[in-house]
C-alpha cells in the first residue's frame, strides 16, 4: 500500500512544477473600471500632529479619517477610546518615545514616494475586480503603528503600517524580531500582505469545530494562489518569499511530506498548535525537521490549488474563493487522504 501511494504521488506531484497559471492577466476590459489607487497618507497627518501639535492635522484625522483614527487608537495601539477626554494628548505622548521618534523619521524618509506601491495596488485590484465584479475596492491608506499590526482591514478601508516594512536589514528590527520575521518586513511585501488580509476578510475561514489541518492548508493555499495571480508572481515559491534553496527543499520532499501527513493522521487533526506549526511563519516547519523552511503547509496548499485550477478550466476565481468543501478538491484530484 505504501509503495502504491508513493508511486501515485510521484506521478501527481511531478506535474505540479509544470502547471502554468491559468488566470489570464490581460483578458477583457472589466478591470479598468477600477480607477488608479492612491494611497492616502494618513501617516503624514499623524506625524504632523505628533511633531508639531498641529490642530489642523488633528482635525483632518477626526473628520476625514474617523475610522482609521478609531482603529489606530482603540485596536492597533490600544491606548483608550477616541471619545476619551485626553486621548489626543495620550496619542502624542505615546509616539514621543525616543525609539518611535527615530522610527517615524526613518519611515518618513523611506516612503517619500508611493508611486510603485500605488501601481501594484491598482494592477492587482483591477485583476481582482475583473474576476469578482461585486467586490468593493477599499480605500487604501498608510499609517504608523509603533511596530504593532502590519495590516488592518475595516469597512471599505485597508491600511498598512510603514514602520513594519522598513527593510529586512533595518537596524531597529534586530532588537524586536527574529531574522525569519525580518525577511518579510520590506516594502515589496506591502501589497501582497494587504491583498491576503483583504481576501481573508472577504472570504474568512469557516471555523467549525470539525475543521482540520487539511481545511486550513487548502484555505490558506487558495488565498495565496489568488494573490499570486493578481500580482503576476513569477513562481508559487515567490508568493511565500522562499529562497531558491527553500523551494528546492520542498519540491524534493513533496511526496514524503504528503505521505507523512496522511499516514501520521496529522492531515485530519484539529489541533490548533499543529496547524500553527505548518502554517505560521517560523524558522522551520517543526514537524518536518529543523532543516525545513517555515510555512510548508501553505506551500503544499498552493501546489494543490494550482493543480486543481489547472485541471478545472471552468472553475472561476469566485467559485474557488467560495469553495469550502476542501475534501471535494482532493477527491477531484484523486489525491489519497
Amino acid at each position: 500500500m505504501r509503495n502504491a501511494l508513493y508511486i501515485f504521488l510521484v506521478m501527481l506531484f511531478a506535474g505540479w512544477a509544470m502547471v502554468a497559471c491559468q488566470w489570464s492577466l490581460d483578458h477583457g476590459q472589466g478591470g479598468r473600471s477600477v480607477t488608479d489607487i492612491k494611497v492616502h497618507r494618513y501617516d503624514k497627518l499623524l506625524d504632523e500632529y505628533i511633531s508639531g501639535n498641529s490642530f489642523s492635522a488633528l482635525q483632518k484625522m477626526s473628520t476625514d479619517y474617523p475610522q482609521e483614527t478609531k482603529f489606530l487608537i482603540e485596536d492597533v495601539l490600544a491606548i483608550g477610546s477616541v471619545s476619551d477626554d485626553n486621548i489626543n494628548l495620550r496619542l502624542r505622548e505615546y509616539f514621543s518615545d525616543t525609539i518611535l521618534k527615530t522610527l517615524r523619521r526613518d519611515a518618513r524618509h523611506k516612503f517619500r514616494d508611493m508611486s510603485r506601491i500605488e501601481r501594484d495596488f491598482t494592477r492587482a485590484f483591477r485583476r481582482l475586480k475583473r474576476e469578482l465584479p461585486h467586490m468593493t475596492v477599499p480605500r487604501v491608506y498608510a499609517q504608523l503603528s509603533a511596530l504593532n499590526q502590519s495590516v488592518v482591514v475595516g469597512d471599505s478601508i485597508l491600511g498598512f503600517s510603514l514602520d513594519k516594512y522598513m527593510g529586512a536589514d533595518y537596524p531597529l528590527y534586530n532588537q524586536f524580531y527574529y531574522s525569519y520575521q525580518c525577511r518579510s518586513m520590506s516594502p515589496e511585501f506591502i501589497v501582497p500582505d494587504c491583498l491576503r488580509f483583504f481576501l481573508l476578510s472577504e472570504y474568512p475561514f469557516p471555523w467549525e469545530w470539525h475543521r482540520t489541518l487539511l481545511d486550513q492548508i487548502l484555505h490558506r493555499g487558495k488565498i495565496h494562489w489568488v494573490v499570486a495571480q493578481a500580482l503576476g508572481t513569477p513562481t508559487l515559491e515567490d508568493e511565500l518569499g522562499y529562497t531558491a534553496e527553500e523551494g528546492e527543499w520542498c519540491r524534493e520532499r513533496r511526496e514524503r511530506i504528503w505521505t507523512h501527513l496522511v499516514e501520521s493522521g496529522q492531515l485530519h487533526s484539529t489541533d490548533p498548535m499543529l496547524a500553527r506549526a505548518y502554517l505560521q511563519p517560523a524558522e522551520c516547519t517543526y514537524p518536518l525537521g529543523v532543516d525545513s523552511p517555515g510555512k510548508v503547509g501553505v506551500w503544499l496548499g498552493l501546489q494543490i490549488i494550482d493543480e486543481y485550477m489547472a485541471r478545472n478550466k471552468n472553475m472561476t476565481i469566485a467559485d474557488l474563493l467560495r469553495e469550502t468543501d476542501y475534501r471535494s478538491i482532493l477527491k477531484n484530484l484523486q489525491l489519497p487522504y
